[in-house]
């Protein structure tokens, strides 16, 4: 049996899994930039633009950014959870925590998606 350990109700099994796949998701969008940067040694800058400005690219790339913004989280809130004891200390570097993690989200999205 699977047993809520973590805050806002999940269970360990859903972060565990959220991990997992987030982390797929991130060697599959890196493994895809390093062969698009071998695969084109002259690359410059019209031939990147273009690139990002393809749907399908822009997706992937925030399924990137939302992996990595959800992998950030769960590991630096076990992090916090495990090692941070005293509740104010850690519920300040948590909330820290998720407003970096907010703003940089925010900040590729608008890097991404913007004009």
């Amino acid at each position: 049996m699977v047993t809520n350990i973590t805050n806002f109700g999940r269970s360990g099994l859903s972060d565990w899994l959220i991990q997992r796949f987030s982390a797929v998701i991130l060697a599959l969008y890196t493994l895809f930039i390093v062969a698009y940067l071998l695969l084109n040694p002259g690359l410059d800058y019209a031939t990147w633009s273009g690139l990002f400005a393809q749907t399908w690219m822009r997706i992937f790339s925030l399924l990137a950014f939302v992996s990595i913004a959800a992998h950030a989280w769960i590991g630096l809130w076990t992090v916090t959870t495990d090692y941070l004891k005293p509740t104010g200390i850690r519920l300040a570097v948590q909330s820290a925590i998720i407003l970096a993690i907010f703003v940089f989200l925010v900040w590729g999205i608008q890097i991404l998606w913007g004009a």
